[in-house]
């Protein structure tokens, strides 16, 4: 670690120093302010926030080293309607992303940041995603005018100057400029939470073809911490393409039988689907055991003996609170008991935070989210629906011993998932790898009223990776589909697609969830073990009747039936909802697609 002062300058890398310069002169700061990373520096910008109102410290006792923030109401959420892919064409974006054409986009981001940070700092925020010394890290520079910006990155990101000391004086970098958009006249009173208050004027800019990330007008989560989903996935899903690698929306996990076997999984969910629940389960079954790697994102890649690797990029978790208790994820709980960050959660009278269906009663008073007195009797909510914690990965109790292991870890198997009240069944393995990436090409998830305001709704989410695909998603099933050709297809994890959320006709769930869902990755280390028994069906091996352990669970036969059996009326149905699906990718869907699909078709009869 450097000994110089704090937000000096320590590289002579001319590229990074140049572009530094060109953004100063762009927004124009009273100040450049480079980071290293240091404790002592991540002391003094809580300390300088506090002062500013931006953050509220915990009380030390109950939550140490803690400390809570609220956002501004039009910045709670990623923005996906102004994120924008501006590759060369449009078709190198695809139907699926916002294209905007890449030279009128930059005249636009120029006249936004032009002067976008008078009267403010610029911290400049060298960061690697990935091991340092792994073999796919990459280093990304973010410039930003938010000091929640710095501190959130150092703790989701690997940040500071031991990545400036990798860069040396001619290593290559991911440009990320960040501003919150809301530059201070001279004598101007700051607010709590600066940013651009009028959402049509946010922009989360990716040119992939540079590639470089642009960020204007908002300061919340992955709008603001350009590492995580802009660079991890976006850019990141496009530079894996070109060199033969992937950049998933996926948790990581380790799982080992009372036997000492051991298996790695990763799983892709969209949203609301329970990853992070998954990603620290506590095994309801006796002496199972399961361990996290990272909740969020994957990068795989072919190791030297021909099987897939997984690494979590990451460093931290960045959570959704609200519904996060001790019964349904006690090792979340565990993990932001102490140096973690709070937005948009409420404010006890005692200085800790509780947010809706945290399993701990709701406290008489409290200031809620938006700074507001609040009681339960308020009719409104503490939280925010999306509040957050960000906290560490090493404070996980079951993180993984392998969790940084730069050569990343072997798969055995790759899940899919979405929330399915009829049709799927619980638990489906795919015949083959194409049949695989089929699953999850059709990947779909039913909305809830709190998402969209139209309950039950169908949206596709291919690999979860709608919101987060850098372009075509057909050249996307495409590069999946060529991992048959670049390994040997019996190194290739199996593949599955599982269901927690069916319903029998009353609403009720048919299966517990939760740690009960051990029962299931139970089925899957034994299919991959070759002991696991299956029956064929028209969608795939399901698990037979006796093959899943329910030992301990009060599951009548009935619904376990109804758990693991094929509707052929709804799967009929099913496959004509992925044909119109499909069909908006035109001539570029690759043709093993709609071969499985016509075989699905067929085997339905």
């Amino acid at each position: 670690m450097s000994k110089s002062k704090l937000g000096t300058c320590n590289t002579a890398n001319q590229t990074l120093l140049s572009w530094v310069e060109e953004a100063a002169r762009l927004c124009q700061p009273d100040r450049i302010f480079w980071c290293d990373g240091s404790e002592q520096e991540n002391q003094m910008l809580c300390d300088l926030m506090v002062q500013s109102g931006t953050l509220t410290k915990l009380n030390e006792k109950l939550r140490p080293g803690c400390y809570l923030a609220r956002s501004h109401p039009s910045d709670v959420a990623r923005v996906e309607d102004r994120t924008f892919i501006c590759a060369n064409t449009r078709d190198d974006a695809g139907s699926t992303n916002n294209w905007a054409d890449p030279v009128e986009m930059k005249r636009i981001q120029l006249g936004l940041f032009n002067g976008s940070m008078k009267g403010r700092t610029i911290y400049v925020i060298p960061f690697a995603m990935g091991p340092l010394d792994s073999p796919i890290c990459k280093v990304g520079i973010e410039i930003t005018d938010s000091p929640y910006v710095v501190v959130n990155m150092r703790v989701m990101t690997r940040m500071g100057q031991r990545v400036v000391e990798k860069l040396g004086a001619t290593g290559r970098f991911v440009p990320c400029l960040h501003s919150i958009g809301a530059p201070l006249r001279p004598g101007q009173k700051d607010v709590p939470w600066p940013c651009e208050p009028d959402p049509q004027k946010k922009y989360i800019v990716h040119f992939p073809d540079e590639p470089s990330i642009w960020s204007y007008g908002s300061g919340y989560g992955g709008n603001a911490l350009l590492g995580k989903k802009c660079l991890a996935l976006r850019i990141a899903s496009v530079v894996a393409k070109q060199e033969g690698w992937l950049a998933e929306h996926m948790l990581i996990l380790g799982i080992t039988s009372p036997q000492g076997a051991k298996h790695y999984f990763a799983a892709a969910f969209p949203s609301a689907c329970g990853k992070t629940n998954l990603a620290m389960m506590r095994p309801t079954l006796p002496g199972w055991k399961v361990t996290c790697l990272g909740d969020d994102i994957a990068w795989i890649r072919v190791g030297a003996d021909g099987r897939l690797y997984a690494m979590n990029p990451e460093t931290g978790f960045f959570g959704v609170a609200p519904g996060t208790s001790r019964k349904s994820n006690p090792n979340a709980v565990d993990t932001f008991a102490t140096n973690s960050l709070f937005t948009n959660v409420a404010l006890t009278p005692e200085g800790d935070v509780w947010w809706e269906d945290s399993g701990i009663p709701a406290p008489a008073t409290a200031v809620d989210w938006e700074g507001k007195e609040w009681t339960p009797a308020s009719g409104r909510k503490a939280a925010h629906p999306n509040s957050r914690f960000t906290a560490p990965g090493s404070q996980c109790p079951v993180i993984d011993p392998d969790w940084q292991n730069p050569q990343g870890v072997p798969l055995s198997a790759i899940l899919f998932g979405g929330r399915r009240p009829s049709t799927i069944p619980l638990v489906n393995e795919a015949f083959t790898w194409e049949h695989g990436v089929f699953l999850g090409s059709a990947c779909g998830s039913e909305t809830t009223s709190a998402a969209l305001g139209q309950a039950g709704v169908l949206r596709r989410d291919p690999f979860a990776m709608l919101p987060f695909c850098g372009y075509n998603m057909a050249d996307y099933f495409a590069h999946w589909l060529s991992f048959a050709r670049r390994t040997e297809r019996s190194l290739l994890p199996k593949t599955y697609f599982v269901n927690w959320f069916r319903k029998d006709a009353d609403g009720k769930w048919l299966w517990p969830g939760y740690g009960d869902n051990s029962r299931v990755l139970k089925w899957i280390c034994e299919r991959v073990e070759g002991s696991g028994e299956a029956r064929s069906t028209p969608i795939g091996n399901l698990p037979t009747p006796d093959a899943l352990d329910l030992s301990g669970l009060d599951i009548s036969a009935a619904d376990r039936d109804q758990l693991l059996s094929v509707d052929t009326a709804g799967w009929r149905k099913e496959a004509e909802d992925i044909a119109a699906y499909y069909a908006k990718f035109g001539e570029k869907l690759p043709g093993a697609l709609k071969q499985q699909l016509d075989e699905l078709h067929r085997r339905l009869g």
